[in-house]
């Protein structure tokens, strides 16, 4: 199993009276995985590795300390980001790297996050949930890392700065291969099949790099 497959683990109850951090780490671009109590965190991280511990305390009602420490004891090296709902004394014993007292926004989550994160993981351009290192040449999407040649990651780094616009095939080709000339797209074509194999699940029913007829392609994020 990938460590990059799950970015963030989310620990978070069930409090109908408010909103879950989940959907707006996903709009963000990150990777998270959510469970409902200390004990499934324990287990899952016997088997997947990530970057980040997210413990929403505030919304299971209780201070952390317990779900922390437990954490802390089993994966010493993992940066854990507890939210509270007040103050509470003696917060260093309970292991957090970070702590937040709600409200908050999710910007301030994001501040606070960041700098716990891989250096390689601050430098990505993220579309959804897409992420591309273009210095070092890979693509992290539907779970897989793939290394991609220097003209892919041309290719889709256009695609992700215009997600969600039709860019016009000349378009795209002057815009890739730096050229006036734009008689021939057929070499377009051939690279936007490649990096579908490389990106989806299903090339031929391609979920993010969409054929727009007539007109050119799309990149599409969940919003």
């Amino acid at each position: 199993m990938s460590s990059m497959e799950t970015l963030i683990l989310l620990i978070e109850g069930k409090r109908a009276e408010r909103p879950s951090f989940f959907s707006g780490l996903t709009r963000k671009g990150f990777q998270v995985q959510s469970v409902a109590s200390g004990s499934a965190a324990l287990e899952f991280l016997k088997t997947r590795m990530l970057q980040v511990v997210l413990i929403d305390a505030a919304s299971m009602r209780t201070s952390g300390k317990r779900i922390c420490q437990s954490i802390r004891e089993s994966n010493p090296a993992i940066p854990i980001v507890l939210i509270v709902e007040k103050t509470i004394e003696n917060l260093e014993k309970y292991g957090a790297n970070a702590v937040l007292i709600e409200p908050f926004t999710i910007q301030k989550l994001l501040n606070r996050i960041r700098p716990l994160l891989p250096p390689e993981e601050t430098n990505l351009l993220r579309a959804g949930s897409l992420a591309l290192n273009v210095e070092d040449r890979w693509v992290r999407a539907n779970g897989r890392q793939v290394k991609l040649t220097p003209r892919l990651v041309d290719l889709l780094k256009i695609l992700i700065e215009h997600a969600g616009e039709v860019i016009e095939r000349k378009e795209l080709f002057r815009m890739v291969w730096e050229t006036d000339y734009a008689g021939d797209t057929r070499t377009l074509d051939v690279h936007i099949s490649w990096l579908r194999q490389a990106m989806e699940e299903d090339p031929r029913n391609p979920r993010f790099i969409k054929t727009v007829r007539g007109e050119g392609y799309r990149l599409d994020i969940e919003k």
